[in-house]
C-alpha cells in the first residue's frame, strides 16, 4: 500500500511540474510584442529569447538523460525546481535582453530537466503501462497550454495587461511540486533494475530502430509543436480571437491524452502512431481549405492527430528498446524538441513564401503591409495573408503524409 502511495504522489507532483512547463510555453508566445515595446528589442532579439528556451530544453534533456542514473532523479528534479523559480523571478524583474535571455535560458533547462527526470521516473514506476502512464502523464502538456492561454485571455479582458502577472502565476504550481517532491523517495531506472550496463543503454541508442525512432520523433514532434507555434498567426484572420483556437486544439489533445489511455493500452502502439499522422494529414488538408467555424472541426482533427505522438513514440522506444533506458527517452525528448526548434523559421519563412506567392496581380506587398485600417488595400492584405495560411498548412501536411508511410514500414515490420 505504501508503495502504491509513493508512486500516486510521485505521479500526481510529475503532472503539476510538467504543467509549469506548459504554462511557460503558453504564456511566452503573448509576451513577445510586450518586450519588444518595453524593452526596446528589435523581433530578432526578441526571437533569440524566445529561442533560448528550445536550446536550454534540449541540452537539459541530451545531459540530464546520461546523469538521471548517475546522481538520481531527484537531484534532476530539484534542478528543474531551482530553475524555474530562478527563470521566473529573473524574467519578472528582467531590464532588458540579457536578463531575459538569461531568464528564458534557466526555464529552458528546467522545462527539460521536468521531461529528463519525469519519463523515465514513470516508465521505472509502471512497467506494465508504460505508454498509457505516458500519456495520461503527458496529457498535463496541453492542459497547461489551456491554462495558460485562457490566464492571459482573462488577464487582457480585466485590463490586466503587464506580462508579469502572467508570469507570476507560474510561481504557484513551481512551488506546489516542489513541496510534493519535497523528501520523497525516488525508484531506480528501469535499466538499472533490469542489470543493463551503461555500454548497453549507449549500444541502444544507436541501434537502427532506435534512429528510425530519433528520425520519426523529429517528423512528429515538428507537426505538432511547430504547427501549434504557428496556428494562431497562420489563422488570425479566421477568428476574432485565434489563441482560443489554440486553446481548442489543446483541450482536444489533453482529453484524448487523459482519456484515451485504455486504448493506447490495448491497441498496437504501431496502429495508433500510423492512425494519429494520417489524422494529422486530413486536419491540416482540411484547415488549409475550411473557413469560419468549420476551421475548428478542422482543428479538432487535426489535434486528435498530434494528441497520441510525443508519448507513444517514448511509450514505444521503452518497450521495444528498454535497453535504451533514460538516455533513449532523453536523446528522444530533446531531439523531439529540436525538431519543433528548427520548424519555426522553416514555418515562417514558408509563411512569408505562400502569402507573397498570394498577392494579387498589380499590388505591391509593402503597400499592402503598411495600409491604413478599413482602407480596401488592409482588406486585401487580410485575404492575402488568409490564403497564404492556408497554403502553408497544406504545404506542412507532407510532413505527416512523410509519417504515414515511416508507420505503415514500422507497422508491418514489428509484425514479422
Amino acid at each position: 500500500m505504501d508503495i502504491t502511495i509513493k508512486k500516486t504522489r510521485l505521479f500526481n507532483a510529475s503532472c503539476v511540474a510538467l504543467v509549469v512547463t506548459a504554462l511557460a510555453f503558453a504564456t511566452r508566445g503573448s509576451f513577445v510584442e510586450a518586450w519588444a515595446t518595453e524593452f526596446d528589442l528589435t523581433h530578432t532579439q526578441v526571437g533569440w529569447i524566445v529561442g533560448t528556451a528550445f536550446w536550454g530544453f534540449t541540452l537539459a534533456m541530451i545531459f540530464g538523460g546520461p546523469l538521471v542514473d548517475i546522481i538520481g532523479l531527484g537531484r534532476i528534479i530539484a534542478v528543474a525546481f531551482f530553475c524555474h523559480v530562478i527563470g521566473i523571478v529573473l524574467t519578472i524583474i528582467a531590464t532588458g535582453f540579457w536578463t531575459l535571455f538569461i531568464s528564458t535560458l534557466f526555464i529552458g533547462i528546467a522545462n527539460g530537466s521536468v521531461e529528463a527526470a519525469c519519463n523515465p521516473l514513470i516508465t521505472s514506476m509502471y512497467t506494465d503501462e508504460k505508454t498509457r502512464r505516458l500519456n495520461r502523464f503527458h496529457a498535463w502538456f496541453p492542459t497547461g497550454i489551456v491554462i495558460g492561454g485562457l490566464v492571459v485571455y482573462l488577464f487582457n479582458n480585466i485590463s490586466l495587461t503587464d506580462w508579469r502577472y502572467a508570469m507570476a502565476i507560474m510561481l504557484l504550481p513551481t512551488f506546489v511540486y516542489g513541496f510534493m517532491f519535497l523528501n520523497k523517495k525516488f525508484p531506480q531506472t528501469e535499466r538499472v533494475v533490469a542489470g543493463f550496463s551503461y555500454k548497453d543503454m549507449l549500444k541502444a541508442c544507436y541501434s537502427p530502430l532506435f534512429m528510425f525512432m530519433a528520425f520519426c520523433m523529429i517528423l512528429t514532434a515538428s507537426t505538432e509543436l511547430g504547427t501549434n507555434q504557428w496556428i494562431a498567426a497562420l489563422l488570425s484572420n479566421v477568428s476574432d480571437n485565434p489563441i482560443l483556437l489554440l486553446v481548442w486544439i489543446s483541450g482536444i489533445m489533453a482529453i484524448a491524452r487523459l482519456f484515451g489511455g485504455t486504448l493506447v493500452h490495448n491497441v498496437r502502439s504501431t496502429l495508433i502512431l500510423l492512425t494519429s499522422a494520417a489524422l494529422a494529414f486530413i486536419g491540416l488538408m482540411l484547415m488549409g481549405y475550411a473557413s469560419g467555424v468549420m476551421v475548428f472541426a478542422a482543428a479538432g482533427v487535426f489535434a486528435l492527430g498530434i494528441a497520441f505522438f510525443w508519448p507513444t513514440m517514448l511509450g514505444f522506444v521503452s518497450e521495444n528498446i528498454p535497453q535504451s533506458g533514460a538516455l533513449g527517452l532523453a536523446i528522444m525528448g530533446g531531439i523531439g524538441f529540436l525538431g519543433g526548434a528548427i520548424a519555426q523559421p522553416a514555418l515562417g519563412a514558408i509563411f512569408d513564401a505562400q502569402t507573397a506567392a498570394a498577392v494579387p496581380a498589380g499590388q505591391i506587398i509593402d503597400v499592402l503591409k503598411n495600409a491604413a485600417a478599413g482602407s480596401q488595400e488592409a482588406a486585401i492584405w487580410a485575404q492575402t495573408q488568409l490564403t497564404g495560411g492556408a497554403n502553408t498548412l497544406k504545404y506542412v501536411s507532407i510532413v505527416p503524409a512523410i509519417l504515414i508511410v515511416c508507420f505503415i514500414y514500422l507497422h508491418f515490420r514489428k509484425r514479422t
